[in-house]
């Protein structure tokens, strides 16, 4: 799998020692609204410092490219735990942007 590209909106996230690339596509911030809500609301909880774990990690859940078959939503959960939310946030941080400015 090849990097992420910032010309994209992309992120990497590091899981299980594996680079994932993290594309907030329109099916994939589908996909997270309707589990999480309006996405307006999911920035402005994050800007607040208010957005929770199991946010955080449905959001990239919804986001990985290239899902591999045996990755799990709780795998993801894991390594964000495991790298500790200030190694996550860039990925954070390219995600929101793209749902606030676009492409």
């Amino acid at each position: 799998m090849s990097g992420a590209n910032a010309l994209r909106g992309e992120a990497e996230l590091c899981v299980g020692g594996r680079r994932l690339v993290l594309r907030p596509s329109f099916a994939a911030l589908v996909a997270a609204e309707a589990e999480l809500g309006p996405l307006f609301g999911l920035v402005e909880r994050a800007a607040d410092g208010r957005l929770g774990l199991g946010e955080l990690t449905s959001l990239f859940w919804h986001c990985v490219k290239e899902r591999p078959e045996a990755l799990t939503r709780e795998g993801v959960g894991e390594a964000v735990v495991a790298q500790g939310l200030a190694a996550v946030t860039p990925a954070l941080r390219v995600l929101l942007g793209q749902i606030l400015q676009g492409r």
